[in-house]
């Protein structure tokens, strides 16, 4: 091949790269989907993002002191990042639809989103990720942009990350840390809490930057009551091996509290015995909290933003023929999702296990619906027994979303059903549904209850199929299709036959 041959490749590449930059860029501020957040009756007050909104970092504020008012002065200035994204293999459509989702993470942290590059190679850099040169165009843009980070779209090696800062000369993150960053922002109840911290601990620890023997520590004495003494003087630890020590008690600390909330999860999900549960799954943003609202009136967060919820939700509903049922939402899916966070929210995901019937949302107004299928099944695939639940394709935002691409996921093997959480669109239709594809209760009863256990008669008729009833001196005569613990507690009550 020539060398000018060669160079009009190059110059192709490099012009394909430019072009997905200006796409993604020309979309800032909207880079999760068109428009701004909406909201329907069903999603409640949204008390949430109101205090979520009032918390955000503020643009243009300088941290010197003259520049800050006496109200302004905790407030910190708005991040302005730089995106680095590579492109090894696929289509320019797929590595645009990489880099909008990362300008969408970014923007969702609280970042302003300057400028990006977006490099093709066969793979990356062993040093710098990116190559030398390449490193050194992204240092002139930050310094032309005035950015503080850089994002890169991809996980990095500690050495990749230290050498790329090198550069730079400014702070480099990688999408697992950006993703972990939104999690400790977003997440609000204890166990959130600590699975996130978890995550980040096993993220940071080989990560940890250490300077040498200079920064050891003598180990003389009884080192604070921990009754070391003889024996244990010299030059000691140095000052990583602290942190890693004290890193590896935490995270054991954090895995045993974990492990001491699964028995209340257990006992949530036992008072819920009887009640058939539906677990809500799905891509991040694809509209898992507006299809709980509406079937539910739950009230939870909606947000037009990546992991607006974390915290798992479960409320009642009902079907169209009276059938009580519960449905339970689960954390958002995304692509190359950080395996530490699988592994922390791991009870949290056991949810979907225990699930009789998976809607799996699916955002069908998306680029790439396949691509996001794909993501959220091959995080699922690590949960055990979550492929034996029931599954139904619910192809959300219908109203806007393209006819073919439509067409082309309803030809899928799965059960698929179209609605709009928005609009409301075959919310009524998916109800309908979930009471088809629910199990029913399958052990018949025939038996007089006592007038005293009231109790059971209205359980029945909350969770069970109430074939006919009849009153009786005795009590309440039922013939009825129930499970099988409700049906042990029907025998234990009833009338004896001889009394009747």
């Amino acid at each position: 091949m020539s060398e000018s041959v060669r160079e009009d490749g190059d110059h192709l590449e490099d012009h394909r790269a430019d072009a997905v930059i200006d796409r993604v860029l020309s979309r800032a501020g909207t880079a999760v989907a068109e428009g701004g957040t909406l909201a329907t009756d069903y999603d409640g007050d949204q008390f949430d993002r109101e205090e979520r909104a009032a918390l955000r970092r503020v643009a243009n504020l300088s941290t010197e002191l003259e520049d800050i008012t006496e109200v302004e002065y905790r407030q910190l200035r708005l991040e302005r990042v730089v995106l680095v994204g590579q492109w090894s293999h696929g289509t320019a459509e797929d590595a645009e639809i990489s880099m909008r989702e990362l300008a969408a993470l970014a923007e969702t942290a609280g970042s302003e989103v300057l400028d990006g590059v977006l490099q093709r190679r066969p793979h990356p850099d062993p040093a710098t990720y990116i190559g030398k040169g390449k490193a050194h165009e992204v240092r002139d843009i930050v310094a032309a942009v005035g950015a503080d980070t850089v994002i890169v779209n991809d996980d990095l090696a500690p050495s990749q990350r230290r050498a790329l800062e090198d550069v730079v000369k400014v702070k480099v993150i990688d999408r697992t840390a950006l993703i972990l960053d939104i999690f400790a922002q977003h997440a609000k109840s204890k166990e959130g809490k600590a699975q996130v911290e978890l995550a980040q601990l096993e993220y940071l620890l080989p990560r940890l930057r250490g300077w040498g023997e200079s920064m050891s520590r003598q180990a003389g004495g009884q080192v604070g009551g921990a009754g070391a003494g003889m024996g244990s003087r010299g030059p000691g630890e140095t000052k990583i091996e602290l942190d890693r020590r004290r890193i590896h008690t935490r995270m054991a600390q954090l895995r045993r509290e974990i492990k001491a909330m699964e028995p209340a999860r257990a006992v949530r999900r036992e008072k819920r015995l009887g009640l058939p549960n539906v677990a809500i799954v799905g891509y991040t943003n694809a509209g898992k909290s507006s299809i709980l609202n509406r079937i539910t009136g739950a009230g939870v967060l909606v947000e037009n933003a990546l992991f607006a919820t974390l915290d798992p939700t479960v409320r009642r509903s009902q079907t169209p023929d009276g059938r009580e049922f519960t449905v339970s939402d689960t954390v958002g899916f995304v692509r190359d999702l950080p395996h530490q966070l699988v592994a922390a929210f791991a009870s949290t995901l056991e949810e979907v296990a225990h699930a009789d019937l998976m809607l799996h949302v699916v955002d069908a107004s998306h680029p790439d619906p396949e691509g996001q299928i794909r993501a959220v099944r091959e995080v699922l695939a690590d949960v055990p027994g979550a492929a034996e639940v029931a599954e139904v394709l619910v192809l959300n935002k219908a109203d806007i979303a393209d006819p073919e691409t439509l067409m082309r996921l309803r030809g899928r093997r799965e059960t698929t059903i179209e609605v709009s959480a928005l609009t409301g669109e075959g919310i009524e239709e998916l109800l309908e549904l979930i009471g088809r594809e629910l199990p029913r209760p399958s052990v018949a009863v025939d038996l007089v209850v006592p007038y005293t256990r009231g109790d059971l008669v209205s359980e029945v008729h909350r969770h069970g199929e109430v074939i006919d009833q009849a009153h009786v001196p005795e009590g309440t005569h039922l013939t009825a299709l129930v499970d099988p613990g409700l049906a042990a507690r029907l025998e234990d009550a009833a009338v004896p036959s001889d009394a009747l």
